[in-house]
């Protein structure tokens, strides 16, 4: 009997959306047995507006009939038009090969404002119908009695931030007929935190998110059935500058006010009752604004909150706003507005200090003990009116233990409380977020560790992923990578969360990818980012640097940063198995493949290169046009294979031709030979030249093994070290150990001295630097114009961790984890191991040794195969794989080579065990063909 069943049901990657768009999306699930080789043979989905006609016998929405494909795991929506506005509810079955009955799950999604009939990406163009809300906003001028500047507030700083405006509207809900269900679409020119009847609509922050206000702006849809009352009722907002007009990125020129001058306000309140009535709430003329005790919010700058200006019950039902304003009518412009496609950030974690140390009369360091991207949450007592309590952040302290801010640049991160002689405050920013460790708290007699705590932001990418090692170091190591991605998934991908930067540069994104995406479910948060990088291109064809665009940040796309437009989509296919990826992104990535070879017909890429950022921050710089073409190479190879698999053929054939010839040049230009001494030397002689030619398959056959040899030669040289930057590291543990050298691996890992991964950690370190060297005993801080102490680019390492050290890999031409790889290479190790939730179910490898023996471990999920090469020093002493009685038949042992035997197994759990000494060095070579 089959155990085969169905679980993790998505719609367009995310649990139960509420208020999609896409009139045609991804509905998927993963697959689970207790049993060997229980594998699906097809499915069929069946959706509907009441779940009862989901049920046999009842009459769907659609169905798709029973569909024979034992790969499925998800199927784009073919169906009849979705309705605006609608729950639908989809029941899947799938049968197994075995035969016998099929097993089904549930989910719903809903609907928003408007569908797009062309699908995701197509919003835009067809977005905004159906809205009849107004873009409104406190109206700043004149400035009447309620902002009067209060005694002792000119001595705050506010930046020349405004006050925060708030909005609100008294309506009534119609009686006769129950209500049965509310819903509030909501977005803002800037950030918005919207209350009902006083009580705070969902638990998004920062939201709507970053997008470019000029191209897309993104609403949310909240389920307020529960929050609307009888007689009177209230919606109220707060908004704030954001990143629509207020400070973002580092360009003096234009340091804020990038997309708007002030923060405005859209909603839409449907009321539904049990008669089918439908009565709205909208934001138009008749809202009023006045300000509160928020006196500015800026994402870089910090937050005020003077209580003394606290309005309240405001956001209640009885208040009385007489003295208030009408809210300001900007414009009723729907046509930009879309659906937020990811989850928003919320607060995902709480983290309590480690210390409270009085450093000066009424001033307190925190230490938290991790560095993050949150705020300070604080709670004080008995302050007298007036009084000011000032936090400051930072993530490291100086020489003489103060708070280090020297590398924020022109980001204040300073938040502030003004009391107003109530007995007990609880102070947390709301529309800022900083980077730190520390926190500087002044204006406190005394600080009780109970009172304060930090509250860490992101986006909300659930975790998938987790590993763990026999060595300590690599476990923290592997925990910096997380807190690394955590705190730089705030909207997009950022480079840092605590200068004057934080913006969305697509290298560092790119060469992060692969370790992103074993740590968290990023399919949805790249949807979203990826519809940012398409924004940005130029009208030429280019790809950006950053994403969102700001104005004059780096517009002209430079080699392997703009290349992340080619990249992110292909290896996003790769992990999650949706066409969309590549079917939305393929135009991109020809234009950009054409417009580099239309800049540089001899097809090395010198010109039409933007800022050439090269390998940045490199101790060895490569020759910025041997990485420009192997990175033009390995984008056109790319989106030949983007083509390839959407079922494009003949311009899948065009740029492997040209991808040949572009491999051609690359070698003409920048490889010499010597076939009397076996050497090989690629131009500049560098680390990077090296893996970038390896790694992108750019050299001929014949000069892989010289290469590779003299890819070892420098490591070796250098310590062994890297003297690789951003573009390099991410590939040297990878490539080294394709080439037979994952001892070098190893010794990089383990390596303390800088530059190293452990270095850092050996000093404190709980994320990882922007620099090798961003601190050491004997200089001291680098320079603090770029000396991130939280930049995840050189993070890159955690995907080795995963799929070379615990082994955890999907074969070359695998996609969605259909044919798994598992190769542990233990090194010194005596354990480690690695699980994660593929998109097509649990995947796991865990090995551990004891004393001259090893067992391993391995779970296939259904509907895949593993090729698993058991390490040995003895291959004919491998014994297994072990599995349950009756569950014969399902491994073969394909051969054995040196080092390893190789298996191949169906789905389900498998455990071997083998002789195995690490002084003989196993899998010191590369894989090379197996002896049946």
């Amino acid at each position: 009997m089959s155990a085969l069943r169905p679980y993790a049901l998505r719609c367009d990657h995310r649990t139960t959306p509420l208020g999609i768009d896409d009139s045609a999306p991804l509905l998927s699930w993963r697959l689970a047995s207790d049993r060997h080789g229980d594998d699906p043979a097809g499915y069929r989905i069946r959706l509907a507006e009441r779940p009862e006609e989901l049920a046999d016998g009842g009459r769907p929405h659609w169905d798709s009939g029973r569909i024979e494909d034992p790969a499925a795991i998800g199927a784009v929506y073919p169906g009849p038009a979705l309705r605006a506005r609608t729950r639908y509810h989809w029941r899947v079955e799938v049968w197994p090969a075995a035969g016998g009955a099929p097993a089904d799950a549930v989910s719903w999604f809903e609907t928003g404002m408007a569908m797009s009939p062309g699908g995701a990406g197509a919003a835009r163009s067809a977005g905004g119908s159906g809205w009849r809300a107004a873009w409104i906003t406190h109206d700043p001028d004149p400035i009447d009695v309620l902002d009067a500047p209060t005694e002792g507030e000119h001595a705050l700083d506010d930046h020349g931030l405004a006050p925060c405006p708030l909005l609100r509207r008294a309506f009534p809900v119609r009686s006769g007929s129950p209500l049965v269900a509310a819903r509030l679409y909501v977005s803002a020119r800037g950030l918005y935190e919207v209350r009902l009847n006083g009580a705070r609509v969902g638990d998004a922050e920062l939201a709507p998110g970053w997008t470019d206000y000029t191209r897309r702006i993104q609403y949310q849809t909240y389920d307020v059935t529960d929050l609307v009352g009888g007689g009177e009722n209230v919606l109220a907002a707060t908004v704030a500058d954001g990143w629509w007009s207020g400070f973002v990125g580092f360009e003096p020129r234009r340091a804020g006010a990038h997309y708007g001058t002030f923060p405005q306000f859209l909603a839409e309140l449907h009321l539904t009752h049990a008669d089918g009535g439908v009565s709205t709430v909208v934001t138009d003329g008749s809202w009023v604004t006045g300000t509160g005790a928020i006196r500015h919010a800026d994402l870089l700058m910090g937050e005020c909150h003077d209580l003394r200006r606290a309005v309240d019950g405001w956001e209640l039902p009885g208040f009385d706003a007489a003295g208030w304003r009408p809210a300001r009518v900007v414009d009723a412009e729907h046509r930009l507005l879309v659906a937020s496609v990811d989850e928003p950030v919320r607060a995902m974690a709480e983290v309590r200090p480690v210390s409270v140390t009085l450093v000066s009369p009424g001033t307190h360091l925190v230490d938290f003990g991790q560095n993050l991207a949150g705020r300070v949450r604080l709670t004080a007592d008995s302050l007298e009116p007036g009084a000011r309590v000032v936090v400051r952040h930072g993530e490291a302290l100086d020489d003489k233990q103060r708070l280090y801010t020297a590398n924020l640049r022109t980001a204040a991160a300073t938040d502030v409380l003004i009391a107003d002689g109530r007995p007990c405050i609880e102070f947390e920013p709301r529309f800022t977020y900083h980077g730190f460790r520390y926190a500087e708290i002044s204006g406190l007699p005394a600080l009780d560790p109970g009172d304060v705590l930090a509250v860490a932001l992101h986006s909300d990418t659930p975790w998938a992923g987790s590993f763990d090692c026999s060595d300590a170091d690599l476990r923290r190591l592997h925990e910096c990578v997380e807190w690394g991605q955590r705190s730089n998934f705030v909207s997009v991908p950022t480079d840092c969360p605590q200068r004057d930067e934080r913006l969305g540069w697509l290298a560092d994104a790119q060469v992060f990818l692969p370790t992103a995406a074993l740590n968290a479910d990023v399919a949805a948060f790249f949807t979203k980012w990826l519809r940012d990088v398409e924004d940005a291109r130029t009208p030429d064809g280019g790809f950006p640097n950053v994403a969102p665009r700001l104005a004059g940040v780096a517009d002209e796309g430079a080699p392997g940063w703009a290349d992340a437009g080619v990249i992110v989509p292909w290896h996003l296919y790769r992990t999650y198995g949706d066409p969309r990826f590549l079917s939305r992104a393929l135009d991109g990535m020809r234009a950009w493949v054409a417009l580099i070879h239309r800049h540089n017909p001899d097809l090395v890429w010198r010109h039409r290169v933007g800022p050439h950022f090269a390998d940045w921050l490199a101790p060895s710089p490569t020759p910025r046009e041997v990485v420009a073409t192997a990175y033009f190479a390995h984008s056109t190879r790319l989106t030949a294979l983007a083509a390839e698999a959407l079922g494009r053929h003949k311009t899948a054939a065009e740029h492997h031709e040209l991808a040949a010839r572009i491999r051609a040049a690359f070698v003409h230009r920048f490889v010499t030979a010597d076939d009397t001494e076996g050497q090989v030397r690629v131009a500049g002689d560098t680390q990077t030249g090296y893996l970038l030619a390896l790694a992108f398959g750019l050299l001929p056959e014949e000069c892989e093994e010289g290469a590779a040899g003299r890819l070892a030669e420098l490591v070796e040289e250098a310590g062994p070290a890297l003297r690789t930057g951003f573009l390099g590291v991410a590939l040297a543990a990878p490539v080294l150990d394709a080439y037979g050298r994952a001892d070098l691996a190893h010794a990089l890992l383990r390596r303390t001295e800088v530059p190293s991964w452990l270095f850092p950690l050996r000093h404190g370190a709980t994320t990882i630097w922007e620099r090798w060297d961003g601190w050491t005993p004997g200089d001291g801080f680098r320079a603090p114009a770029m000396n991130s102490f939280n930049h995840y680019a050189l993070g890159s390492i955690g995907e080795w961790l995963h799929r070379g050290v615990a082994g955890l890999d999907q074969s070359a031409d695998s996609v969605a984890y259909r044919r798994l790889l598992i190769r542990p290479r233990p090194g010194a190790l005596t354990h480690a191991s690695a699980r994660y939730e593929s998109a097509r179910g649990t995947v796991e490898a865990g090995w551990r040794r004891q004393g001259a023996s090893l067992s391993l471990h391995v779970q296939v999920p259904p509907g895949a195969t593993a090729d698993v090469f058991v390490p040995t020093t003895d291959p004919r002493s491998v014994r297994g794989p072990d599995a349950a009685p009756g569950d014969g038949g399902h491994a073969a042992l394909i051969g054995t080579g040196t080092g390893h035997a190789h298996y191949r197994v169906a789905s389900g759990s498998y455990h071997f065990t083998a002789a195995f000494s690490p002084a003989e060095r196993p899998l010191a070579g590369p894989l090379e063909e197996d002896t049946p």
